[in-house]
């Protein structure tokens, strides 16, 4: 089995929250 998916969507997720962060720190 291949792991890419997932290590995709993990990638996502951080990024995601990342943008959160970031977002609400400007809010």
């Amino acid at each position: 089995m291949s792991f890419g998916y997932s290590n995709s969507f993990a990638l996502i997720v951080v990024l995601f929250i990342l943008l959160i962060i970031v977002g609400a720190s400007y809010l």
